[in-house]
């Protein structure tokens, strides 16, 4: 019987270890004061994937808050973030996440977003539509500054801003220029997202 061996070259190998202790470090290192992601939050995605607010610790994002059923603001948020995304430099576009978390924690369901998703041409890889249990809601909206409240009919009263956060959570800019790209937000955004 043959026996092969697969080897790994010693500097592949060095690389490895250093990107996996590198990783561990920044999971292990604190979060600074003014990080969003103090807030204990849990998120369901599109994709019925489970996870914390604070799992997008490690990269840029531009977070909001919206709901599926709202005729008119909502769309405008997401083509408004759609706007700055092709402001961007190619190479910052790539880099370019965005977390929209559901006001309406009723209907809003992972099967209800990811249709919504679909319908709006959403690149999911990178755009993350997310469902939250209402108390989740209130923390995240409270951590953003977002107010927002229920409406009888069941839709939502609500801000419409744009929060850019950097990698450890913090808020790097705010935006409430909709319809079109802030340019002032745009920058901020192509500073972070070109950053190593």
């Amino acid at each position: 019987m043959n026996t092969i061996r697969h080897s790994i070259a010693p500097g592949v190998l060095a690389a490895l270890l250093a990107c996996f202790v590198a990783a561990q470090s920044q999971a292990a290192a604190p979060l600074p004061g003014d990080s969003v992601y103090w807030v204990d939050a849990g998120l369901t995605g599109q994709d019925g994937r489970t996870t914390a607010f604070a799992d997008g610790r490690g990269e840029p994002r531009v977070v909001s808050m919206f709901y599926a059923s709202c005729p008119f603001m909502c769309p405008l948020i997401i083509d408004t973030i759609r706007q700055t995304e092709h402001a961007l430099p190619e190479a910052a576009r790539r880099r370019f996440k965005v977390l929209l978390v559901s006001f309406d924690a009723e209907r809003d369901t992972p099967a209800a977003l990811k249709a919504m998703a679909e319908k709006r041409h959403l690149d999911t890889p990178r755009w993350t539509l997310a469902h939250a249990r209402a108390p989740d809601v209130r923390r995240i909206a409270a951590v953003l500054g977002i107010r927002y409240r229920a409406l009888q009919d069941g839709g939502f009263s609500h801000a419409s801003v744009l929060v850019l956060l950097d990698p450890d959570g913090r808020i790097v800019a705010r935006s409430e220029t909709m319809g079109h790209a802030d340019p002032q937000f745009v920058a901020a955004a192509a500073t972070l997202l070109a950053s190593p």
